[in-house]
Order: structure tokens, then sequence, then C-alpha cells
């Protein structure tokens, strides 16, 4: 594809010769000759004069610039097009629905979807249109699910629960098992039973692995354009907001609230019955022990704003010399009662 028609496609403006054949995209450092990158980040701007890429796309605010280049608003927004533009589809191995798939007679199956062998769909389920579901896929009863989702292999769906549309669920993605709920008695504890669901809405994408759990009573519910990592547990009724991210190994406690638009970073966990307020930021590796406010940036357990937090791990590296120097200020200070004692014995 000529630079000048990837330009076009990405409503920008491109300087340099536009009749260069890109074959694909790169990343700065490691692109060759023929490939487009981009530049987003300023700390890697000194790639610029080392890359062998053909053209790099940038934001419109850099200047100077000897090599190819397309200008947009975002680059990194840009690049992202670009890879999707590059991407070719896959085509699946299987069409249609397989004989080697087992379908409970009472489940809706929407028009052009491909079930693979060894899916298992179960009684009174709806699929809609235009779902893929790998082998391995485990829908149970009473299963709701909209248009254009795909399940990669080994997803479980358990009862009851409801997917919306354009779902992307990864590999080994369990939904809808029980949440963690036990009652002490004496030594041992009973079991509370899970009796409610999971909802979640549309354009949701969860990773690998990740694990969403039934509510108690009532629903969990994950909202329109979540987006979860590999390695995610959501405890029972907890609430996720419209768009909010999460990294891998990030854990939600029961009962919790998270808002919109929360970005959350890998390895944080949420302590559970509290709630995680609007646009909040927190840092990888922290700890939600309490509500937060919005549009806060928080770092640490416990997470604190994350100015105060470094403010705090910066007078913690210099605890031992502050040890040190009140030791020795102590030990200034006796000498000089020491020495008052004895004039005033005088």
């Amino acid at each position: 594809m000529k630079l000048e028609e990837i330009a076009k496609y990405l409503h920008g403006s491109f300087s340099g010769d536009g009749n260069i054949e890109i074959s694909g995209p790169a990343k700065i450092e490691s692109a060759t000759e023929g490939q487009i990158t981009f530049l987003a980040n300023p700390k890697y701007k000194h790639f610029l004069a080392q890359t062998k890429a053909s053209a790099v796309i940038v934001d419109n605010n850099i200047k100077d610039l000897e090599i190819p280049h397309i200008k947009v608003d975002n680059a990194y927004m840009g690049f992202l097009f670009v890879l999707k533009l590059f991407t070719p589809e896959r085509e699946l191995s299987f069409k249609g629905i397989s004989q080697n798939a087992q379908i409970n007679s009472t489940a809706v199956i929407g028009n052009d979807c491909n079930i693979a062998p060894f899916v298992y769909i179960g009684s009174d389920c709806a699929v809609g249109n235009n779902c893929t579901f790998y082998p391995g896929v485990v829908i149970l009863d009473n299963v709701k699910i909209g248009d254009n989702c795909i399940f990669y292999p080994n997803v479980s769906i358990r009862e009851d629960c409801v997917v919306g549309n354009n779902a992307i669920f990864h590999n080994g993605v369990v939904v809808g098992s029980d949440g963690f709920g036990f009652a002490p008695k004496g030594d041992s504890y009973e079991k509370i039973p899970q009796l409610g669901n999971v909802i979640i809405g549309n354009n949701v994408e969860i990773g690998a692995n990740s694990t969403i759990d039934r509510a108690t009573m009532g629903s969990t519910i994950i909202k329109d354009g979540v987006k979860l990592d590999n390695l995610i547990q959501i405890a029972h009724n907890c609430i996720v907001g419209e768009n909010t991210v999460m990294a891998a190994q990030a854990g939600v406690a029961g009962s919790t609230e998270i808002g919109r638009n929360v970005t959350i970073g890998g390895q944080v966990g949420v302590s559970g019955h509290i709630k995680v307020n609007d646009r909040t930021v927190v840092a990888a590796q922290s700890g939600i022990s309490k509500d937060t406010e919005p549009n806060s940036i928080l770092f640490g357990t416990p997470a604190l704003p994350i100015m105060q937090r470094k403010r705090i791990d910066v007078s913690l590296r210099h605890l031992p010399e502050y040890v040190k120097r009140i030791n020795q200020l102590e030990n200034e200070l006796i000498e000089i009662r020491e020495e008052l004692k004895a004039k005033n014995g005088k």
C-alpha cells in the first residue's frame, strides 16, 4: 500500500514521497525498509535518527522531520488503525454448525453462526447472529448471548448468564462460577447458595483465564465497553462501569462498585463493599481499601494520591539515615543534659 493511501485512510497529511510502498507496520527501533512506524512517546524520539523505517506516523505538533511521515492528531491511535489495516482476517478451520457439537434441542441459534466440534450449548439458550464458538466452549442452560460474539477455546458460561453484542472472550474465561460465599459454622463453613447471575454488556472483551463470579442474589454486572486483561478475578455482586479497563492479575472483592472510565493497573487488589469512583486511575500493585474520589490518581498499599505516595516512598528510602541522625541527636541531648546537671550541681 502506498504512503499516500495510508495518509488518506488516517485523514492525515503526509510529507515525502507519497508513492513509497509500505509492506506493514513495525516498532520504531526494529523497523526495516518498506515498513511504517510511529512516534507517540517522547522517550523514543532518539530512534527517529536511527530507524530504518520508510515512514513514520507522528503527532501534528512534531516539526523538522526529514524522514517521510504522516501527521495526525494522535499518532498512537493512528498507528492502531494502521495495525488493523494490515491485519489479515483469519480463515476459520470450521464453518457452520459442526455435527460434533452438542446443542440442546431447545436452544435457539441465530443466523451465520460458526460452532466448532466439541462445543456444548445447554437447554433454553439463545444465541444471536454471527457468533463464533471455538472447540471446548461450554454454555450451560438458559444463557442469552447477543450478536457478533467470539468465544475462544474452553470458555465456560454458567447457567442464566447474559452476554451482550460484540463480546470477545479469550481462552479459558469463566463467567458465572459460584461466588466465594461461606458462612462460619463452628470450626467449619456452610456454603451460601449463589442464586444470581452475571450480566455482561456490549463491546466487552475479557482476557484469557479471567473469571467473573455470579451474584449471591441479583447480578454481577459488567457494563458496556469494559476491557479486562488476562487472569483477572471479579467477585460476586460487583458492578464494573462503562469503558473501565483492568490490567492482568487485578482482583476485585465482592460487592464492590467500579465506576466509569476507571483504569486499574496490573496486580491491583480492591477490597469488598467499597466504591471506586469514575475516572480513578490506580497504578500497578496498589491496594484499594476504601472509597476513592472521582478523577484521583492512586498508588501504593494502602493506595494514596500518587504524589503523596511518592513523597512517602522517598522518605522511606532515607529512613536509615533519619534513624541514624535521630540517634545522634538523642546522644547529643543526653550529653547536654548531663553537662547542665553538672553545672547546676556546682
